[in-house]
């Protein structure tokens, strides 16, 4: 092993440190930052440090740097990278317009995306390669607003992202691929998670919510191009926020609501308002959270040629579970809506 190539284990120790170094000095200086005030569409009812995310890149990106021979055109990466909490920061400190968000998470998705799945620019761009292309650029711009989506409940977004990225990184390491990057970001989030769970003391902001979703899917098509797992294994391990989301947009759309108009509506909010608190809706899609990531490992583990099964069975679940969720909210008072 390269010196410059540490361990996972050193990686996920040094992520760490830095992170919980970062979120300290975010609290000594929290009268500066911008707070998360909360609004009729909240789940909160204090001011909650919003910039909390920060600590979470303060942990991953030096190491990701020293870990950049691990990834192919590390400096396009980088560069997107950038971009996307660039422009997550800044919408939390000022605020940003949709538009222009979605244009630099297009660019940034589009990037990555061809330095994924055309990596030989001498041989021309055929039709085929560009729809893959486009449809990577659309899953991760799509990954990058889901993890947004989620981050209304405490701990929510956190746990799905040390379990997720953590799944990962098991499964790069059982496969002898290089598991260092995707360990180095579930513990990098770690330190915020502990500061994340009810009673929240620091949100994530678009800043840590969008930049972990960008990655959870663009990690996940590198997984998929280098043949690591099956094109099921992400799906798998981010489920309950895939399906939380993608069933919150299509009632909402049959609804004809504005989609950009904020709203707490989703599943993980309906529990919340039912009377599960954080507390509560952490404990359920913990669960649901650390049993599809704990799935996807052991069926790609034992036997893969099951992982769509396992896949389309906990679609089921999950799906009566929001239906459960449905019929319980019709049944519940006007003010808890």
């Amino acid at each position: 092993m390269s010196p410059l190539q540490p361990s996972p284990w050193l990686a996920m120790a040094a992520a760490a440190a830095l992170s919980a170094l970062a979120l300290a000095l975010l609290q000594h200086v929290r009268a500066h930052l911008p707070l998360d005030q909360p609004i009729d569409r909240s789940l909160h009812r204090q001011p909650v440090l919003r910039a909390g995310g920060v600590a979470i890149w303060v942990g991953f990106v030096p190491v990701a740097f020293v870990l950049r021979a691990q990834f192919e055109s590390a400096a396009l990466w980088l560069a997107a990278f950038g971009a996307v909490v660039a422009v997550s920061i800044a919408d939390d400190w000022r605020g940003v317009r949709p538009g222009v968000r979605l244009v630099v998470h297009a660019l940034a998705a589009l990037a990555i995306s061809v330095s994924v799945f055309h990596r030989d620019a001498s041989d021309g761009l055929s039709a085929s390669d560009g729809i893959i292309i486009g449809l990577a650029a659309f899953a991760i711009v799509w990954s990058a607003n889901l993890f947004n989506f989620m981050d209304g409940s405490d701990g929510l977004a956190a746990f799905m992202a040390t379990c997720g990225f953590g799944a990962y990184g098991a499964t790069a390491l059982h496969a002898g691929e290089p598991a260092d990057i995707y360990l180095a970001l579930a513990a990098a989030t770690l330190p915020f998670l502990v500061m994340n769970l009810p009673p929240a003391r620091v949100f994530m902001g678009d800043g840590g919510s969008v930049p972990l979703g960008f990655l959870a899917a663009a990690f996940g098509l590198v997984g998929i191009r280098a043949q690591t797992w099956p094109g099921w294994f992400p799906l798998l391990v981010f489920l309950p926020f895939i399906a939380d989301t993608l069933v919150t947009i299509i009632r909402r759309v049959a609804a004809r609501e504005n989609l950009f108009r904020a709203h707490k509506t989703h599943y993980y909010q309906r529990l919340h308002r039912m009377g599960a608190g954080h507390a509560g809706t952490l404990l359920v899609y913990g669960a649901l959270v650390a049993g599809t990531s704990a799935s996807a490992y052991l069926a790609l583990a034992m036997n893969p040629a099951a992982g769509w099964q396992v896949l389309g069975a906990w679609t089921v679940a999950i799906g009566g579970f929001f239906a459960g969720i449905d019929y319980h909210w019709r049944r519940c008072s006007p003010g808890q809506r």
